[in-house]
């Protein structure tokens, strides 16, 4: 067993060789128009056994050791634990900073349509994931043994219709779109189809179990969380704020009291909603959204945004790409169910989620561009998947398979994004707070007026 220090001397090392590797991807997926968070993905999955493992396993398995052997018994590696943990910890504080980014005001002027896109960029791929779910149970090595036709169903549902809520917030930060129309829309639809699919896969759990207790809590914790939150929670906040701001008055930059109870607040929110069920995200997301805006947010923002995305988040990404292998694709029948996977996660949420917008009074190219980004899928997809895995619902098989359909998916998200972008910039037209207008109009919102193409990525 190793000692604590093996374990922090081999964790130091194995930061190293992400943020290097890390940066090393980036240099080129910024080529090709994309974000850094999804290299940051990639990176993740090419230190797992698929590609660093294939070519030279040993020191993959050295490096990222995922079991280890104690009395002829496998038990997983903790080093891996590790790992796990400033994951978790990385996408907490990520999505609480998201959270208070978030800007209601421009939901509420728009609620209609945020709705009526919502539903549809759910029920449409829910049903699609649903019948192919249904029908793969049974018909290969993708579910375990006690999973039920209509829990496979309800799995791949979950699956299929989820939008990767910290990763979206992530693309539209760095696309300049968080004081948008169109980023703020997309962000409440992914938080709604990741709230609904998490739920489904709380009652796959809890049934697989015979227990509907688990179904039951996450919902009612979920909701009556948002409901304190949103009308307790904020009322009391703003003494927070009122403290921060008497201490940076006597010229404290970032008041240490003030700054604590903010992380309670973050820490005791995340807890709950994963204790209920709903996942930790969700908790820290809110706790960001009803966090009083003034100079101390701000201070908090400013000081801790670097440090969590760019060291704490990519640890969560290599722990996924440890469970992802490749290999297990190449099988006739393995790949024709990738390929159908791979066109209804795209096509049910693309043309779901464009249509419902165009109809709700979105022009084309902004439609598209809310179509195209609900497919980044990246995070939650992955937190998803690996609650699926750990809790005996899918195998090995089933799990590669979403994963690739993860990387896809949130791979071609922002270059379609991009192009209406540049559709809508060509014609003299940006995406502003109140949708596509005319460039040089109050409210336009794109990165000081550049061209997309001068946006960062």
């Amino acid at each position: 067993m190793p000692s604590f220090l093996d374990l922090t001397i081999h964790f130091f090392l194995q930061m190293v060789v992400i943020l290097a590797a890390y940066r090393l991807v980036w240099q080129l997926f910024k080529r090709l128009g994309q974000v850094q968070v999804v290299a940051i993905m990639a990176a993740g999955f090419l230190l797992g056994p698929s590609v660093f493992g294939a070519v030279w396993p040993s020191a993959q398995h050295w490096l990222f050791p995922t079991t280890l052997s104690i009395g002829g018994q496998s038990i997983p590696h903790p080093s891996l634990t590790v790992v796990y943990v400033l994951g978790q910890l990385g996408l907490v504080l990520y999505m609480f900073l998201v959270g208070t980014s978030f800007r209601t005001s421009i939901l509420s002027d728009h609620i209609k349509v945020a709705g009526i896109t919502a539903s549809a960029g759910v029920i449409v791929p829910m049903a699609l994931g649903g019948l192919t779910g249904y029908l793969l149970v049974g018909q290969g090595d993708y579910f375990t043994g006690k999973v039920h036709a209509w829990q496979g169903g309800l799995f791949l549902a979950a699956a299929i219709a989820i939008t990767s809520f910290p990763m979206l917030a992530w693309i539209i930060h760095d696309s300049g779109l968080h004081n948008t129309r169109l980023g703020t829309m997309a962000l409440s639809c992914a938080a709604s189809d990741d709230a609904v699919s998490w739920i489904l896969l709380a009652t796959v759990v809890a049934t697989t179990k015979s227990n509907m207790n688990g179904a039951i809590l996450a919902l009612a914790g979920g909701v009556g969380f948002v409901v304190f939150m949103l009308v307790v929670g904020s009322r009391a906040l703003r003494r927070l704020d009122a403290w921060g701001e008497r201490e940076m008055r006597s010229g404290t930059a970032l008041p240490v009291g003030p700054f604590i109870a903010m992380l309670l607040v973050l820490l005791a929110s995340a807890w709950f909603t994963d204790w209920v069920g709903v996942y930790s995200v969700f908790g820290a997301f809110i706790a960001g959204v009803v966090m009083p805006r003034g100079r101390l947010l701000d201070a908090v923002r400013e000081r801790t945004e670097p440090i969590v995305s760019h060291l704490l988040l990519p640890a969560f990404f290599i722990f996924t790409g440890l469970n992802t292998k490749l290999s297990l694709l190449f099988h006739p029948a393995t790949l024709i169910v990738v390929g159908v996977v791979l066109v209804i996660s795209f096509v049910g949420k693309f043309g779901a989620v464009t249509l419902a917008a165009r109809w709700q009074g979105m022009s084309w190219r902004e439609a598209g561009s809310m179509g195209s980004l609900a497919n980044a899928r990246g995070l939650m997809e992955l937190v998803l998947l690996n609650v699926g895995l750990t809790q005996g619902l899918i195998n090995q098989s089933l799990y590669t398979i979403l994963a690739v359909m993860t990387i896809v998916t949130t791979f071609v998200a922002t270059p379609i994004y991009r192009m209406f972008e540049r559709s809508a910039w060509k014609n003299g037209m940006v995406f502003g707070a109140d949708g596509e207008t005319a460039r040089g109009e109050p409210t336009s919102v794109v990165a000081e007026g550049k061209p997309p193409s001068a946006v960062s990525a």
